[in-house]
């Protein structure tokens, strides 16, 4: 397909980011059209409700609950999906490239977990499909990752990819507020789902850094084989105990290579006071990517919202209008094969730093005991704090730091000190940035 002056869009979803996407196309249509020398046309939108105000003018725009209609029509060539989630998305996103039209997706729990068959269909229709939205709203990470640092080889990424837990871990931090406290205060200002369990529990950041993998990796990342935690189990204890050993607490997405397997998790992480990321607070996002050539990079903005998210969204609309205007071939995302595998270290293989929180009775020798279990598996200690009792029979807080050692050996360690009948089961186990 080779598209003309006239770029005929179709938006397949009219809530949030889809509004967004149609406010963009229609206020901003003449800088567009000066910017890329294209002039980009709403034809049809696609929504089930069309009761409710979203604030814009559509004067013009095919209004309309039926999907077919938009795939059927030959004058669309670009469709723009933003109505979430893995069905009905899955499907139709299939159907409008097997009917040959390109599609742009903001929805990165589709391409994290379908994205293999769906750019294969697309390879096979000799179409597009784009989603610099799927990770980081506003910041043109994924750009970045397939274009701006090709010469590069992607030696690590750390991400802060999830704006609703940074929001809540920030203010655990600056303002002492206990999680759920937080969590309310999220959900109050619009930053937190009603169901906030991917967010938290850290499924949202995992299906982000799925896709920032596979396009540093050139190959598809497993989601099902990264490793995640979320932050649910952290109290205000811990955040102060961080600060004290000059850590700030932040939910994590990583990606190292050793150059053959990437070392893939996403877990809540001590992060040196002074390093940048440190200072990502609330809802931004941020991610602090290392090339074999350019070095030290960081990409830092909104990481969802409606305006930005679109942004993001037309953004790949001007890229592919100008692609395929010019009269290049098709490259479906050239830096991610669909056919090629990536191998994962297990979480056995991988070896951190780690922060020990435990609850105690207040008797002689536990230390001793408890440094005894972690040296049987080759762990040693370099920090310790313990607060002292408030009372015959209370568990008071320890709290360690040990040297680097293998996520094995820890696992086996506290699984020896759970067996202890002076400490509480409650153990969390947090790991340190490297």
């Amino acid at each position: 397909m080779r598209l003309g002056e006239k770029i005929t869009v179709g938006i397949l979803g009219m809530g949030v980011v889809g509004t967004g996407v149609a406010k963009i196309l229609l206020n901003q249509s003449q800088l567009l059209s000066e910017r890329t020398g294209k002039n980009f046309h709403l034809k049809t939108v696609v929504d089930l409700d069309w009761e409710r105000d979203r604030g814009v003018d559509l004067a013009g725009v095919k209004t309309t609950t039926n999907f077919d209609e938009l795939v059927a029509d030959p004058e669309i060539e670009i469709v723009v999906e933003t109505i979430g989630g893995i069905e009905p998305a899955c499907s139709m996103v299939r159907q409008a490239l097997a009917a040959g039209k390109h599609v742009v997706t903001a929805n990165k729990a589709l391409i994290a977990l379908k994205g293999e068959a769906l750019f294969k269909e697309a390879k096979g229709n000799g179409v597009e499909l784009r989603f610099e939205a799927s990770v980081g709203g506003g910041i043109p990470i994924i750009k970045s990752l397939r274009e701006g640092l090709v010469a590069n080889k992607i030696k690590s990424m750390y991400g802060i990819i999830n704006g609703t837990s940074n929001y809540i871990l920030t203010r655990m931090h600056q303002e002492g507020m206990g999680f759920d406290a937080a969590l309310q205060e999220a959900q109050a200002k619009g930053f937190a789902e009603a169901d906030p369990t991917l967010d938290v529990g850290g499924g949202d950041a995992a299906h982000k850094l799925t896709i920032l993998a596979s396009l540093a990796a050139g190959g598809f990342v497993d989601f099902n084989a990264i490793p995640v935690e979320g932050i649910t189990e952290l109290t205000t204890l811990d955040i102060n105990f961080a600060k004290s050993f000059g850590y700030v607490i932040k939910l994590l997405a990583i990606y190292r290579s050793d150059g053959e397997k990437l070392d893939l998790r996403v877990h809540p992480t001590l992060v040196p006071g002074d390093h940048l990321l440190a200072a990502v607070n609330n809802e931004l996002n941020a991610i602090f990517v290392t090339g074999d050539y350019v070095g030290d990079t960081m990409f830092y903005g909104p990481g969802a919202g409606q305006l930005p998210t679109a942004s993001a969204i037309v953004s790949d609309l001007a890229d592919l209008s100008h692609l395929l205007a010019a009269g290049s071939e098709v490259a479906v995302t050239p830096r991610i094969k669909p056919e090629k595998k990536v191998s994962l270290f297990t979480i056995k293989e991988i070896a951190n730093r780690f922060y020990l929180r435990l609850f105690t009775l207040d008797q002689p020798g536990i230390l001793t005991q408890i440094a005894g279990a972690l040296g049987q598996y080759g762990i040693s200690i370099s920090s310790v704090v313990q607060l002292e009792t408030h009372g015959a029979g209370d568990y008071v807080p320890i709290v360690l730091l040990t040297h680097e050692a293998s996520e094995q050996a820890m696992f086996k360690a506290i699984a020896a000190i759970k067996e202890f009948p002076f400490v509480r089961p409650d153990i969390l186990r947090l790991r340190l940035f490297k």
